[in-house]
């Protein structure tokens, strides 16, 4: 068992990062508190911490567009338990954050108890979500299939299509993953097929279909 628990903060408003340090700050046993400020140094904080016990991240963060930005932070970590911060609390985002690997959603407008609260639960392995929230069923059936075709990608896959989304090509992805540039086109044929489309331009946009700008309307 390692020393003590390792965060990521990852928000792109230093005052709300600063609201959660104090409130991660409370729980026993915190050691290491590292934050991130936009998706960039979100993927490299949690690529280069293997130890992390849990990432707290913001949906609305430069370089990402909504739950799009989890989906791809899953396949750079996939053990690592996640737990969405967001405003926009409204039940389809929370549901879908959770259908899409999240460990659990706080509101933004949640109280330091409420914040303390929902971090422990993730710790000791349960699911977290903010009180009263009847998070229904999903009425979008292309949403619904969508979610189930991403979940059924693997972790390399989910990674390759976060970064096709950020408009890299596939020698760009094979030097950051590296690997060879075949293993990425077949990733990408793999990607593709399981999203049911013919083009890498088609399979962003469906991604981009997921994001928060759409959810935001929905409250």
């Amino acid at each position: 068992m390692p020393s003590g628990y390792k965060f990521v903060i990852a928000d792109d408003h230093p005052l709300f990062r600063g609201a959660l340090k104090q409130a991660l700050s409370g729980i026993a046993n915190v050691t290491t508190i590292l934050e991130a400020g936009d998706f960039e140094s979100t993927k490299t904080r949690v690529a280069a911490n293997e130890d992390i016990d849990l990432l707290l991240l913001d949906l609305s963060m430069p370089g990402a567009s909504g739950l799009s930005g989890l989906v791809s932070l899953r396949g750079v970590h996939s053990e690592v338990p996640m737990v969405v911060v967001s405003a926009h609390d409204d039940p389809e985002t929370i549901r879908r954050a959770l259908e899409l690997g999240a460990s659990g959603f706080i509101s933004k407008s949640a109280s330091m108890d409420e914040i303390r609260n929902a971090v422990r639960t993730v710790l000791s392995g349960g699911i977290t979500t903010p009180d009263g929230v009847d998070l229904g069923v999903e009425r979008d059936p292309e949403i619904s299939d969508l979610i189930k075709r991403l979940q059924s990608l693997t972790p390399q896959q989910a990674r390759v299509l976060g970064m096709m989304a950020e408009g890299l090509l596939n020698k760009q992805i094979a030097f950051e993953l590296s690997v060879s540039e075949a293993t990425i086109k077949a990733h990408v044929s793999a990607v593709l097929q399981k999203l049911g489309v013919d083009s890498r331009t088609q399979a962003v946009i469906l991604l981009s279909k997921i994001g928060s700008e759409p959810l935001s309307t929905a409250q």
